[in-house]
């Protein structure tokens, strides 16, 4: 049974590239693994993606660079002002100005930089580093 579609595509995307293979096949796919796919292409996480339907709820083929070393969901989604960004950072990333928090907001998925940059608070929903 499939609780938590992205937390699924997450491990699926940390598992290949573990095991060193070039592309993987996420599946179902939604709205919010289409955002966090785009942001980490933009950020150069990974390669080019396509949507793929197959009749139920779609797909997504993903290309790997080999850039991952992990990535995960963040559960529960903790709201987070502005001023507390620092604090997260350092709870689920290794280093300073090292790796991604993925946020959801009212200006849709963003990283913790475009929030700093923007001045707006949201949602936590992943890291990637």
């Amino acid at each position: 049974m499939l609780n938590d579609p992205l937390a699924n595509a997450l491990s699926t995307i940390k598992n290949a590239e573990t095991r060193g293979i070039g592309s993987c096949i996420i599946k179902p796919s939604s709205k919010l693994i289409a955002g966090i796919l785009t942001l980490l292409k933009e950020k150069g996480y990974v390669g080019d993606f396509k949507y793929i339907d197959d009749g139920k709820a779609g797909l997504f083929q993903v290309e790997l660079i080999g850039t991952i070393n992990k990535c995960g969901v963040i559960k529960p989604r903790y709201p987070i002002k502005r001023n507390d960004l620092d604090r997260w950072e350092s709870r689920y990333l290794p280093a300073r100005d090292f790796g991604l928090l993925i946020l959801t907001t009212t200006e849709g998925i963003i990283s913790q930089e475009e929030v700093r940059q923007k001045g707006i608070g949201g949602k936590l929903l992943a890291y990637i580093y």
